[in-house]
């Protein structure tokens, strides 16, 4: 939940009258004596990437587990907040809770339960998002499970007293985040704000944590830690049954009193300046500029956990997301799970939308098909370029950054180690380099354009021979190489990899609507597409609008990426959202590929 973002206090008295719940509790005159205190900082092991499968169902959570997310080395899942919350379909609804039953739009607590076995049988832990700071922002109303509560008083759980009031108008909400007071006693965007710093909302909390735990969740997510004071989670982590893995929202102001420094002796802590960062960089600032992560001031590698985008930057801005323009923010998560910096490093699982409101599609039933998503789920996990880099940071560990090259600001290269390198190019042309490297020779796989298979690439080949390889590296896009893929291919280090001679005809049909004046191109990885380069993209024929064509002669049996991008009638550029499309061409003969904008 980041900070006055979730809610405007506008949308708050708009929002249905919604409810209570009556959950078994700690009684007020129940021992809640905490366990000797264990430390939560759980070693993260070989697999440090945790995917948000955001607004998932529970069963659509585990049957990816078992179909592509333990297969492909995914270390956690980061589900939505498990308990009752609030009616609606809007997304924050997840986020304002009603009580500690089990129930949410997700599923129940069987199906929870099941996900979380699922999941371990298939090597991947769970994480879940937790809610401590604070319960509703609604006045009345009855939750998911037919809980009914009034605002401050959640019968059975909480009354009162449990909470916060500041003494602010309006509504007692945080007004100034230069007053760490006020942030940690006052509403975050007029949610009931716990009294954390109470015994009996403590000894809650924890209860509601070790049930978590008991059913074998692994880790959790603080949401809006920020507005917990540090001491306050301290002493309800000191009541935890277990030793999960945190993960902490603290989100950094400028010049603020409340930094996430004062968290990272409780957990790991969100580093927001990073996703900041890597936004700047990718949207023109140069990537160039991200050398040295490690000395920034930010705080130590070892205590962050980062991402590119989370479930509200990817609503309000100052990150790259799927609809960044230019392939950024694919780019931009291989840069994330290339570069040594960040304990963890969370990958957005999510779907597309049009409002900041929308929730998920098919009542949250997550669909994935092959390496993208279907009825409107992105599944980002599954991209290419992403599972791929997931194996390269799983493989490299700790390996240290060696052998950094950046020939101009927007192109940069660098070593992990003995193990892995990688290229990336976020410029607009081609970049074709020798690179040196610590890798022993040999034949790679580009895992960012395919995958290792019985010795042979999917994807690019590229051979290291005396230290170095020759490759070229499309525009908008990247080359990655790491021991653990091995096998032959091209040999080119473009982003093609060729089986056979001779070229075949393709043509592509792309419905696209479009006014007067505009027109649709394509461009794409390999030559005969443009290597990305705009100036080089191909027009298509408008001769059975609204379908656009054209046939191009191809290399056979050659993967290759490809997008189309409308030409403004001022000549500025939309391109399609992410990710690249993909496709590989026949053997002989000819074919035909059919699409709709996106």
């Amino acid at each position: 939940m980041m900070y006055s973002m979730l809610l405007p206090s506008a949308l708050i008295g708009l929002m249905p009258l919604l409810g209570t719940s009556a959950v078994p509790s700690l009684g007020r005159n129940e021992s809640s004596s905490p366990s000797s205190h264990l430390s939560p900082r759980q070693s993260v092991g070989a697999k440090s990437v945790i995917v948000q499968m955001f607004e998932w169902t529970w069963d659509s959570i585990a049957a990816e587990c078992t179909n592509f997310l333990g297969p492909a080395g995914y270390g956690y899942v980061q589900t939505s907040p498990p308990q009752e919350h609030i009616t609606g379909t809007q997304w924050w609804t997840d986020y304002q809770p009603v009580s500690y039953i089990l129930t949410s739009k997700r599923g129940d607590r069987a199906q929870f339960q099941n996900m979380i076995q699922t999941c371990h049988t298939a090597g991947v832990l769970v994480i879940a998002d937790t809610l401590f700071n604070h319960m509703t922002g609604n006045a009345q109303g009855t939750g998911v499970a037919g809980s009914t509560y009034t605002q401050f008083v959640y019968p059975g759980i909480y009354q009162t007293q449990d909470f916060h009031m500041c003494g602010l108008e309006p509504g007692n909400i945080i007004v100034n985040y230069d007053n760490e007071q006020e942030v940690w006693t006052c509403e975050l965007d007029g949610l009931a704000d716990l009294a954390t710093d109470t015994t009996y909302v403590r000894g809650r909390l924890a209860e509601y944590a070790n049930d978590l735990m008991s059913l074998g969740v692994d880790g959790l997510r603080l949401d809006a830690a920020k507005s917990i004071p540090p001491t306050d989670i301290e002493a309800i982590v000191a009541q935890f049954t277990k030793s999960p893995y945190l993960t902490q929202e603290v989100v950094w102001g400028a010049g603020q009193p409340v930094t996430p420094e004062l968290y990272t002796g409780i957990g790991n802590v969100q580093e927001f300046r990073y996703t900041t960062a890597l936004f700047n960089a990718f949207s023109g600032g140069g990537i160039s500029n991200l050398q040295n992560l490690n000395n920034q001031g930010w705080i130590a590698s070892s205590d962050a956990n980062v991402f590119v985008t989370n479930h509200d930057t990817e609503r309000d801005g100052g990150a790259l997301t799927y609809q960044s323009p230019s392939n950024e923010y694919v780019t931009g998560m291989i840069f994330s799970l290339a570069y040594p910096y960040g304990n963890t490093v969370t990958i957005l699982s999510s779907y597309q939308f049009s409002s900041f409101d929308d929730g998920a599609p098919d009542g949250g039933a997550g669909e994935c098909s092959g390496t993208g998503g279907t009825g409107g789920w992105l599944c980002q996990h599954r991209w290419i370029a992403v599972s791929g880099m997931v194996g390269f940071r799983n493989h490299v560990g700790s390996a240290a950054l060696t052998n950094w090259v950046s020939p101009q600001s927007e192109q940069i290269a660098f070593g992990r180690g003995s193990l892995g390198f990688v290229a990336i190019n976020n410029a607009d042309s081609a970049w074709s380099a020798t690179f040196t490297t610590s890798l022993p020779a040999g034949s790679y796989c580009d895992v960012i354009s395919g995958t290792s298979s019985s010795g042979k690439c999917t994807g690019t080949g590229i051979t290291v021979s005396g230290g170095t390889f020759t490759a070229t590296v499309p525009a908008r896009s990247a080359i990655a190489i790491h021991t653990g893929a091995l096998g032959t291919g091209s040999g080119s280090g473009s982003s093609s990899g060729s089986g056979s001679s001779g070229t075949v005809s393709v043509t592509f049909q792309e419905t696209a609507t479009t006014t007067f004046g505009e027109n649709i191109f394509l461009v794409g990885s390999i030559s005969q597409l443009g290597d990305w380069d705009p100036d080089s993209s191909i027009p298509l024929s408008a001769a059975t609008y609204p379908v656009w064509s054209v046939t191009v002669n191809l290399p056979a049996n050659t993967l290759f990426d490809y997008k189309f991008i409308r030409k403004e009638t001022d000549g500025s550029i939309v391109w399609e959202s992410d990710p690249n499309r993909e496709s590989t061409t026949v053997p002989s003969g000819s074919e035909t590929i059919t699409s709709t904008w996106r």
